[in-house]
C-alpha cells in the first residue's frame, strides 16, 4: 500500500505515508493515492484540518527511481495541497529527502522532531530540484536554499525550521501539535479556507508563471546521459564517475 488507511478524530484526518519498501518514495501508485485521499478530505464538511504523516524512519525518499510518478502529477499533487481549502500539516519524525522536501514545503504547517533529517541530493545525481522549487523558494530562505541545492548537504530540524522549511522543531512533535490542531479546530471553516487564501497566494502564482518550464527542465534533466549514470551509481551503490 501507499496510504494507510484514513484516521480521524475531532474533525481532523490523518493521511500516512506506508510504502516502508521504498520509503515512502513518489511513486505513481503514492501520487495518486495521496492526491485522491486529498480530494476526499476536501469534499467532506466534517474534516477541518488534514495531518500528513509516515510509518518508518523515512517521510519521503524523494522520486521513486524505478517507477517515478509523471512530473505533472507530482507539480499537481504539491499544488492541490497549498489550495486545499482546508489546512495540511505536516508531521514528520524520519528522513526527508529531495522531492519529499517539496510535498513538505507544499504543506501549510509542519512539525519535525529530532529524528527528522533534511537534504536536497539532486545535484548528487546530475539531477536539479526543479519542480519542487516552485514551494520551496517562495517558502524558504534564499541563502540557505543556495547552498543546500548545490551541496546536498544534509541538515536537521532546528536548521529546517531556521530556515523556514519547518514551522516547529521540537523534542516531542505530538505534544508540539496539539496546539496547533486545536487551534484549527476553534477556527470556523470560511475563516479556515479564507485565510489560507491569503498565506497562500504567493505560493499559487509561482506554480501559474513557471510550472511548466519546470517540468520541462526535470523531463529533459532525467533524460540525460549524466543523470542516468547518476542514478544508475545510486541504485547500484557505487560512486558516480564525476566523483573527485
Amino acid at each position: 500500500m501507499s496510504l494507510a488507511p484514513a484516521a480521524h478524530e475531532r474533525g481532523v484526518t490523518t493521511l500516512t505515508l506506508d510504502s516502508p519498501a521504498n520509503r515512502n518514495a513518489l511513486s505513481a501508485g503514492l501520487v495518486t493515492g495521496l492526491s485522491e485521499a486529498l480530494a476526499a478530505c476536501a469534499a467532506d464538511e466534517a474534516v477541518r484540518a488534514v495531518v500528513l504523516t509516515h510509518t518508518g524512519n523515512t517521510f519521503c525518499a524523494g522520486a521513486d527511481l524505478t517507477a517515478p510518478a509523471d512530473p505533472h502529477a507530482f507539480v499537481a499533487l504539491m499544488r492541490q495541497i497549498i489550495a486545499l481549502p482546508k489546512p495540511v500539516v505536516a508531521r514528520v519524525t524520519g528522513h526527508v529527502r529531495a522531492g519529499g522536501l517539496g510535498l513538505l514545503a507544499a504543506c501549510d504547517i509542519s512539525a519535525a522532531g529530532p529524528g527528522a533529517t533534511f537534504a536536497l541530493t539532486e545535484s548528487r545525481l546530475g539531477l536539479a530540484p526543479a519542480v519542487i522549487s516552485l514551494p520551496l523558494l517562495v517558502r524558504t530562505d534564499p541563502r540557505a536554499a543556495a547552498r543546500y541545492y548545490l551541496t546536498g548537504e544534509r541538515f536537521d530540524a532546528p536548521e529546517a525550521a531556521r530556515i523556514g522549511l519547518v514551522s516547529i522543531a521540537t523534542e516531542d512533535v505530538d505534544k508540539a501539535l496539539i496546539p496547533v490542531l486545536d487551534g484549527l479546530r476553534r477556527a470556523s471553516p470560511q475563516g479556515l479556507a479564507a485565510s489560507k487564501e491569503l498565506v497562500t497566494a504567493t505560493v499559487l502564482e509561482s506554480f501559474d508563471q513557471h510550472a511548466e518550464d519546470l517540468v520541462a527542465r526535470s523531463a529533459a534533466l532525467f533524460a540525460s546521459a549524466e543523470a542516468r549514470e547518476g542514478m544508475t551509481a545510486f541504485l547500484e551503490r557505487r560512486d558516480p564517475a564525476w566523483l573527485l
